[in-house]
């Protein structure tokens, strides 16, 4: 059965626990736009395009609670605080806070929130077949974190290729990463493909590089949380690393998001802010302390890699080829 990572039923939204995964397959009942933010800021739910959707619901949760106009400002306010790097998650919830108009409309602002994960699910069809039209020729993909439908609506982003690849019969095999500190590659990413019957090989991160160098696979596929107006991409921290491997072996490094998650306000990678996360993420994995408790940590959750070294950024409105200012603008078409 297809993953359903979120779900808005009965007043509730209902949502697959992924820090419970693979392990547990628990569904949160959140009624409150605090209860939304909070399983965003945790990880429950994660991935650009799917806290997108579920910031959208948690701002008409919120307007439910209180259709005034302090509390549809406040729940939208903190929605938009539960995570600052991902386009998507203020995108969605600004979009549902005009939505509901003035005063707040409680019904508007729920059919907004559904109108968006309609269109994201539809967004996920479309990005799926222009990159398997793109990566035709490609039979052995690696990706990096987790992009299937635990990330996204529908099938995903990046996995959703992988997914309509393996379909038409053209895919071989998916190299995916542990994805440290929370390995949502060794949790998630490897959850889906056995779900997906997909034949899959785990690395640590680590390993990514040599094996591109060796020739172990024709292409990298990754999603992306914003991609500024000159087509730098932020994406799961690691990924740099990656797209530096790519260029040097020649092979394509394809971006793969729906245009929820392009911000033309943001010039460039250097204005786009990059999520610190709790040092304990490091330390720990699990429960269980892998270093002396008091080590100083680094934990940024996303990098940012140049435009020059994106082979082609995939949206459901198309294929930017070597993204740039102009070419990413023109996904909106005529201003």
């Amino acid at each position: 059965m297809p993953i359903v990572a979120l779900r808005f039923e009965s007043g509730a939204l209902w949502a697959l626990d992924q820090t419970a995964l693979p392990w547990q397959e628990v569904e949160l009942e959140l009624r409150t736009s605090d209860a939304v933010a909070d399983a965003i800021a945790r990880l429950a739910i994660r991935g650009a395009p799917l806290i997108g959707v579920a910031a959208g619901f948690g701002v008409a949760l919120g307007i439910a609670a209180d259709p005034t106009e302090d509390g549809a400002d406040r729940a939208c306010a903190t929605l938009i605080a539960a995570r600052p790097t991902a386009a998507n998650l203020a995108w969605a919830a600004r979009r549902v806070r005009a939505a509901a108009g003035s005063p707040p409309s409680p019904g508007a602002a729920l059919a907004e929130a559904r109108a968006i994960h309609g269109q994201e699910i539809a967004a996920s069809d479309a990005m799926a077949n222009h990159g398997a039209g793109l990566l035709a020729s490609a039979r052995r993909l690696m990706t990096h974190c987790n992009t299937g439908a635990l990330a996204a609506p529908g099938r995903g982003s990046a996995l959703s290729v992988a997914a309509e690849m393996h379909a038409r019969g053209r895919l071989e095999l998916v190299i995916a990463t542990e994805s440290r500190p929370l390995l949502q590659g060794a949790r998630l990413t490897v959850y889906e493909l056995g779900r997906l019957g997909i034949s899959h090989e785990l690395i640590v991160d680590s390993a990514a590089p040599g094996l591109i160098a060796r020739g172990a696979v024709d292409a990298v596929i990754v999603g992306c949380d914003r991609v500024a107006a000159n087509g730098d991409v932020a994406n799961k921290v690691g990924t740099y690393g990656l797209a530096l491997a790519a260029r040097a072996a020649r092979i394509p490094f394809v971006v793969i998001g729906p245009t929820s998650t392009v911000d033309l306000e943001c010039p460039s990678g250097e204005e786009i802010e990059i999520e610190e996360r709790d040092p304990a993420e490091i330390l720990h994995v699990g429960a269980t302390l892998m270093s002396p408790p008091e080590t100083p940590c680094r934990n940024p959750a996303f990098d940012v890699t140049p435009a020059e070294l994106v082979s082609a950024l995939v949206t459901e409105r198309g294929i930017v080829r070597d993204p740039r200012p102009g070419s990413v603008a023109a996904l909106f078409g005529p201003p």
